[in-house]
């Protein structure tokens, strides 16, 4: 069970930013696609047909700066243009790298399996907001989301949620070389750091061909 106390949640913003990953990451070698499309034990949180051509696996952080801006800048054009449109599946999969992020996880994991996407939509966009006071800052989204606070008390000491969570993210460090993040798998091959739409449209577009 990670440590949720007041105190081990509030570490300044600064120090979120001295460890995030750079935003242009070198590109890392093709993996096993058979065995990183296998679901871990809790399932997979995914958009998208399973019938689309190309499958995006993203690895993240609810507290990283650099995946907050992906989501906020660039994953709605994806999810219009290439998601919605039956072209690609979206597979997200949590790489938290501090305990506020893991905290953050664990709420959305202990949600309705509806809410997820849109808790880690809310994560990422008021990010500057909750980071500081993870705490008080989540359990308000949580509340807000229809948890109350004995829910989300209970959700913070479920150690079958963080241990899935934790899972994921060690396979994604010990299979798949992922240390970085945001990292995308497109295709079986992994681009570390975030991506503008132009960047991720040239990768996918030769693909759909």
């Amino acid at each position: 069970m990670i440590n949720t106390s007041r105190r081990t949640l509030m570490l300044s913003a600064a120090a979120l930013a001295a460890t995030a990953i750079p935003a242009f990451a070198e590109d890392a070698k093709k993996v096993d696609l058979t065995d990183l499309m296998t679901p871990p034990s809790e399932g997979d949180m995914t958009m998208g047909v399973d019938t689309a051509k190309v499958t995006i696996v993203e690895y993240a952080s609810a507290s990283c700066p650099h995946c907050a801006a992906f989501n906020n800048d660039v994953f709605g054009k994806i999810k219009s243009e290439y998601i919605d449109t039956g072209k690609v599946k979206f597979i997200f999969r949590e790489f938290p790298h501090n305990d506020q992020a893991m905290a953050a996880f664990m709420v959305a994991r202990c949600s309705p399996k509806e809410k997820y996407f849109p808790l880690v939509d809310v994560f990422f966009k008021t990010q500057q907001k909750w980071v500081p006071d993870a705490y008080n800052g989540l359990k308000e989204i949580a509340k807000q989301s229809g948890m109350t606070e004995v829910d989300f008390e209970a959700c913070l000491k479920n150690e079958k949620v963080a241990k899935a969570i934790f899972e994921v993210r060690d396979k994604a460090d010990k299979s798949y070389g992922v240390t970085g993040i945001p990292t995308f798998f497109i295709a079986g091959k992994s681009y570390d750091g975030e991506r503008t739409y132009d960047a991720m449209k040239a990768i996918l577009d030769p693909l759909l061909k």
